[in-house]
């Protein structure tokens, strides 16, 4: 017992001097990469140490093609995540424009990024990767959910209060419908959507069950 109050105390101590900074950026460093066997661990794991990803969608312009788009993300406040994926998109860009007309999209996420893949080739399946597949939705303006996704997105991307307001940026999110994940040898890991948004990743648990 003495060894986990120690555990969280330092915990608290590396919050208060580093101002958390690091959450602010998006990358909770105090959480380390989740046991391989628990998919949906990894999954959510994945979304929230991330902060961009590649966003596809059917393009207008190239006759149905697939479109992909490296894009900016968030699914929540630094420390406490959601599972969803919000964007900030202009419809100057193809894959705004795509998603009004046709709401089928994927986000592609890779752990290579997070920096905890080492040398290891982005391919390799022991880096995992990633594809949340669903309808990417433009989001009310004055809701409480639009609300919620220009704190996260802007918590994260501090530069995104200042794009330019002529460009009429606006707030989507990525209606999940199919997660795909490979974080090792033998093909995707099954996962439902109601493990992956069960899967709790708050600071707040985590101190809870070191204490």
């Amino acid at each position: 017992m003495g060894i986990k109050k120690s555990i969280v105390s330092c915990l608290y101590v590396v919050l208060v001097f580093v101002g958390f900074q690091d959450f602010v950026e998006g990358r909770l460093l105090l959480l380390k990469k989740p046991d391989r066997d628990n998919a949906a661990a990894t999954a959510r794991w994945l979304v929230s140490q991330n902060s961009w990803g590649v966003l596809n969608t059917i393009s207008m312009d190239l006759g149905g093609a697939p479109f992909g788009n490296v894009v900016s993300f968030s699914d929540g406040l630094p420390n406490e995540g959601s599972g969803i994926p919000y964007f900030y998109l202009t419809t100057l860009d193809p894959t705004a424009r795509n998603a009004l007309k046709d709401q089928r999209s994927s986000l592609t996420i890779s752990e290579y990024p997070i920096g905890t893949c080492g040398k290891t080739d982005p391919e390799n399946p022991t880096c995992a990767k990633i594809t949340l597949t669903g309808k990417l939705k433009l989001l009310e303006e004055n809701t409480k959910e639009a609300e919620f996704a220009r704190t996260a997105l802007f918590t994260r991307h501090q530069e995104m209060p200042g794009w330019p307001k002529d460009h009429n940026f606006q707030f989507f999110k990525l209606d999940i419908e199919d997660i795909f994940l490979i974080n090792w040898f033998g093909g995707p890991k099954p996962l439902t959507l109601d493990e992956y948004f069960h899967q709790k990743m708050s600071l707040a648990s985590i101190l809870q069950k070191l204490a």
